[in-house]
């Protein structure tokens, strides 16, 4: 099942549950997807509605530390609600021993040595990882690995 259509499922779970808080974020994500699907005149595959709900964590995870910062609690509880709701979709992120490796291997596919190759290099890791790991930290880490 395609995590499109588990969405649109477990939308129907929810409003059959009568749980109204979870059921409003999951029409939020499937509103994100169809907004990209429209846009971009597309059918939208599963790695790219990981890529949308990658953009929503990062803004979930945005909004919180501004909330914190302007003492808005309350405001900052309810993303944090979210924020584990679109977490449950997905996948597990890799640890930094397997992004280690998966860097390790792209720089031998790619024959990277320097800071020069870093484009290169992220050019390969980044579908390679979409979803997978916090492109932040892998960025962090190929520098460290070409710098050093």
């Amino acid at each position: 099942m395609s995590l499109k259509a588990q969405l649109t499922d477990d939308m129907k779970t929810a409003m059959k549950s009568g749980e109204k808080n979870r059921l409003g974020v999951i029409r939020l994500m499937l509103a994100g997807i169809k907004q990209k699907e429209v846009d971009e005149r597309i059918e939208m595959t599963d790695p790219l509605v990981l890529a949308v709900l990658e953009k929503m964590v990062k803004q979930r995870k945005d909004s919180i530390t501004q909330f914190e910062a302007a003492a808005r609690e309350d405001l900052a509880i309810i993303e944090r609600y979210e924020l584990g709701v679109i977490g449950t979709y997905l996948p597990e992120k890799m640890d930094e021993a397997a992004i280690l490796a998966a860097i390790d291997t792209a720089m031998a596919q790619t024959g990277a040595a320097g800071a020069a190759d870093i484009g290169k290099l992220m050019g390969v890791l980044k579908p390679a990882l979409a979803g997978q790991a916090d492109m932040g930290l892998v960025s962090k880490l190929v520098k460290q690995k070409l710098a050093g």
